[in-house]
Formats: structure tokens, sequence, C-alpha cells
């Protein structure tokens, strides 16, 4: 894909400013951090819930983590190995990787997994819902920055951005768990593919038109869907896989720091896995003393957990796949397999331990029920609880569908906080005034 098409808008208007003397990718990442969509962020649920505490991250302190450390890969990439010849000149920008990163779970719902799986549920026999296409349709289509296309931003950033390339109605499982009139379902029935949406396979077919048929082909590949098992993407373009690289190291190696800081994960718990690491590897890494460091004061666990990142990111390296054309297909960045079995083992640490505690999921599940509710609630009379510009996009719509997935929109948009007081004054008497703002 050359430069030029790289850079292109699907407006096609060059917005010119005089005096800006910016590149795209910096009007990219300039679009991103001003959104509104970004600024929520700040107010959804990364891991545990933003009531139970100021320490542990925030949807929004882990994309800046994920950017940073996107950033950190690419630079590092050239002196790592023997990278192919010409890798310079496609690796991304910093502006473009930062972009990214900071973009990448901008679709997730209020209250995590929990409000991605209650929204699924919702959309069953509408398309669905999955928090990565909802990332795609955001910056394509909601954002408040063009009339038509979103925060209009370049073809190169909007494939990075898309991290499953196949769309919903071809990953879908063949038979769904019976559709239930109740809102307590089983997360584990309503998980939703990897996907994007259906509604936004214009968007990818303008993102991939520059591609070949046969690049297009193959990027598109997935696992066939079968009984109760949804299919699966297997491809990813060379931005994507560093993106996705940063968001394992950060959700491996800075949900362990809050799960330290936070006592749920104790130095018992730790000798368990370090007694799994390659020793090799961590003499290698210069990370001998690291339990020591984690479990010791607050200065040299963070001296820790950098070091960690570190170890994971100068690890990265450069997999050439033959079957592409295009550069930016045919290169993606991995973990060396002794580095990517430790990484896992930090992860699986994180999920028995944090993620997957009865405490833990009490929150996610409570966080379900209340997307649920609210989905009930307004697509029971839209024009009665949806914000004005909502309504009328509702009323332009024809179809059932659309006009659910403009609901879908509305809730997987607001704040834990926003998404909770809207339920207390819906649900409970006693709750909230017509004075207290949402």
């Amino acid at each position: 894909m050359d430069l030029k098409l790289q850079s292109e808008r699907r407006s096609k208007a060059a917005l010119k400013r005089k005096n800006d003397h910016r590149t795209c990718s910096e009007r990219d990442l300039a679009r991103l951090i001003h959104s509104a969509t970004f600024r929520r962020l700040q107010a959804k649920t990364q891991v545990l819930g933003i009531g139970e505490g100021d320490f542990h991250r925030t949807r929004l302190t882990h994309s800046m983590e994920v950017a940073q450390i996107g950033k950190g890969i690419a630079k590092n990439i050239p002196s790592r190995g023997n990278p192919p010849a010409g890798i310079e000149q496609i690796l991304p920008d910093s502006d473009l990787i930062f972009c990214i990163g900071l973009a990448h779970d901008l679709g997730h719902p209020p209250f995590g997994h929990g409000g991605e799986v209650a929204l699924n549920y919702c959309m069953q026999g509408h398309g669905g819902f999955e928090g990565n296409g909802q990332t795609l349709r955001i910056l394509s289509k909601i954002e408040a920055h063009t009339p038509d296309y979103g925060l209009d931003l370049t073809r190169r950033a909007l494939l990075g951005i898309l991290k499953y390339p196949v769309n919903y109605s071809k990953l879908k499982r063949i038979e769904d768990s019976a559709i239930e009139k109740h809102s307590v379902v089983k997360a584990a029935d309503w998980k939703p593919p990897k996907c994007y949406h259906d509604d936004e396979i214009d968007v990818v077919g303008w993102i991939l038109n520059p591609l070949s048929t046969e690049d297009r082909i193959a990027f598109t590949k997935h696992s066939k869907p079968e009984k109760n098992k949804h299919g699966k993407p297997t491809e990813k373009s060379l931005d994507t896989s560093i993106m996705e690289l940063a968001d394992d190291i950060a959700y491996g190696v800075h949900d362990l720091e809050d799960g330290i800081a936070l006592q749920l994960i104790t130095r018992v718990m730790w000798n368990e896995v370090e007694e799994k690491l390659d020793k090799e590897w961590v003499k290698d890494n210069e990370i001998l003393e690291i339990g020591n460091q984690l479990f010791g004061n607050s200065s040299q666990r963070k001296c820790a957990i950098g070091a960690l990142v570190h170890a994971f990111m100068t690890n990265a390296q450069i997999e050439h796949k033959y079957i592409y054309q295009d550069q930016l297909l045919a290169n993606i960045v991995t973990l060396d397999e002794t580095s990517r079995i430790a990484l896992d083992h930090l992860t699986s640490l994180v999920v028995k331990n944090v993620i997957k505690i009865p405490e833990v999921q009490t929150l996610e599940f409570r966080g379900q029920q209340i997307v649920i509710r609210l989905f009930e609630a307004i697509a029971s009379d839209p024009k009665r609880f949806m914000k004005k510009t909502f309504t009328e996009e509702w009323e332009k719509k024809s179809s059932e569908s659309e006009k659910l997935r403009v609901i879908c929109d509305y809730i997987s948009g607001m704040t834990d906080e926003y998404a909770t007081r809207m339920y207390e004054r819906l649900f409970l008497p006693r709750h909230g005034t017509v004075f207290q703002r949402l």
C-alpha cells in the first residue's frame, strides 16, 4: 500500500489550516485525544470498578500505557535480531502507533466485559455487539468531528485499529443458547465473536480497497463457526500486531502490579510462577531479583514493573509472512517463544487471582445487570429516555435492527458512573432527582 493511499481519509477532504505543519499521524492523534469518547475512558472499568479505589488502572490509564509500550516496541524493532531489509521504512511513526494504542479500547462499554456480554445479549438477532467492533464504529461513524465519517482518521490508522478483520455474521456460532426473557444470563453463553460489526462492512471495504484481491482474501481468513462455538480471525496487520502485543504486556504486567498493590496477589503465588520462568531468560533480561523487588517497597516494585515491561518489549521481533504482497500485512511483530511463555504465566496469574475471583466477578455481574436493564427500559420507549441527538438518529432508522443499534451506541458510550446513576433514577426509589444531572 503506497504512502499516499495510507494517508487517505474517507471524506477525501484535506483540512488545511493556516500555518498547520503537522503530519497526517499528528492530526489523527490530535483528533483522538480531543474527542469526547477518549475522555470518557477515564471513568470506565479496566479490571476493577472505578469506585473500588484510586490506584488501579482505568480504561484511560491502561490505554495510555498500551500506547507508550507500543511506541517502545516500534522503536526497538530495527535493532532486534536480523529484521527484513527496509523494515524501518514501513514501521509506524511514533504518533501513529501512539494514536492506535490510545484508541484500541474506545468501544468498550461501561463495566468492562460485563457490559460487553450484556450488550451482545441484548443485540442477539440484530447484529450482536463486540467492543473492538464498536471502536471502529465510533472512529468511522459516531464520534463528532465530521458529519458522516466520525473522526475521519487515515486509512493506515484505521487498518491498525482493525483488530479483527472479519465481520460478525461470518463468525457467529451456528446455534446460540436460547434467548431468555429476563436479565440473569450466564456470561459464558453470551461472549461475542472477535469481529467488527456488519454495519461497518462498508468502512472495512474502504480500508482494504488498495490491497490486491489475493491479499484481501488471505487477510480475512478465519476458522469456521461451529455449533455453540464462534469462528476466529487469524490475521492482523503490522501496526495491529504491535498494538496487540503492547496490550498483552500491559495486561500481564501492569495488572500484576495492581494485584500486588491491592494484596490480591501474594509472594507465595508469585513464587509458584517464578519457578516456571526460564532461568536463562531471567538472567539474560537482568531480572534475577524480580520477586524481592515486586514485594519490596513502592519504588522497588515500580522498578521491577519497568524491568518486566522492558524485558518483553525488547524481545519483540519481526515475523515475515510470504503469502502477502503488501508489506503492512507481510510483516507482523511477535514475541520469541520463551518470552511469550513467560508473559502467559504472568497473565494466568492475574486472571486466576484478580479477574476470576468472586469479588471481581460480582462487580462484573452487577454491571452486566445494569446494562441489560437499561437497554430494556430504553428500548421500551426510546424517545422518552434517550438524549435528543440519539433520539433524532433513532427516528431516521427504518428497521428494528438499525433502531436497536442506536440504543446500543447510546448505552455503550456511557461511563460506569453515568450508567449507574441512570439505573438508580429509573429503578431505585428515592435515588436521584430531576435536578441532579446524569
